[in-house]
């Protein structure tokens, strides 16, 4: 009889075990994915601030550079579809794309002295480049927050139970290929 209730308590301890490790590693999972949803916005937020100053900028260009009307549709272009965009992997391409475009945008601005010297455009500058690396930085602690999340989701034991809840790899923020040439700069 005594026996009956030892196995009886060890199985009971087990099944408290296997429950609380399962609910802990739910938990944990669920506070890992909304910090990267949180993180998420944060990288949006700083992106829709650079499609926000974009229109600025190209009415000030526009009134020094009409002949690169092409660029600047582009920049506009580009606002839209980040407007329709609707899901990160979108944003993604359209942020990198519209990194692109900039780099192009301030090389023309290189190529007019009389540009580079308008107070408007300078102040307009120092506010794009001031979000660039508002933009750097979210994007640094996205991809910190997604790879403690993968992390977590792909160790044991929390891999046994990530799959059970239904928990999924999280895409990091990528640079676009391009990104890794060197600007060439001609005048």
């Amino acid at each position: 009889m005594k026996t009956g209730w030892i196995v009886l308590g060890v199985i009971v301890l087990l099944a408290v075990m296997v429950i609380g490790s399962a609910v802990g590693s739910r938990n944990r999972f669920v506070a890992q994915d909304e910090g990267v949803t949180a993180q998420w916005a944060n990288v949006e937020t700083v992106l829709q601030r650079r499609f926000d100053l974009i229109p600025n900028l190209v009415s000030t260009v526009k009134g020094y550079a009409a002949h690169e009307e092409g660029l600047l549709t582009k920049v506009t272009e580009l606002r839209s579809q980040w407007a329709a965009a609707g899901t990160p992997d979108q944003k993604v391409a359209v942020a990198n794309e519209m990194q692109g475009t900039l780099g192009r945008l301030m090389l023309v601005a290189e190529n007019y002295p009389e540009l580079k010297a308008n107070q408007n455009f300078m102040a307009l500058q120092d506010e794009l480049a001031g979000t660039e690396n508002r933009i750097a930085v979210e994007r640094r602690r996205y991809n910190e927050a997604v790879q403690a999340y993968n992390t977590a989701i792909r160790r044991f034991p929390g891999s046994v139970w990530a799959g059970q809840f239904g928990f999924e790899r999280r895409t990091p923020f990528a640079s676009a290929p391009e990104a890794s040439a060197v600007p060439q700069v001609s005048f």
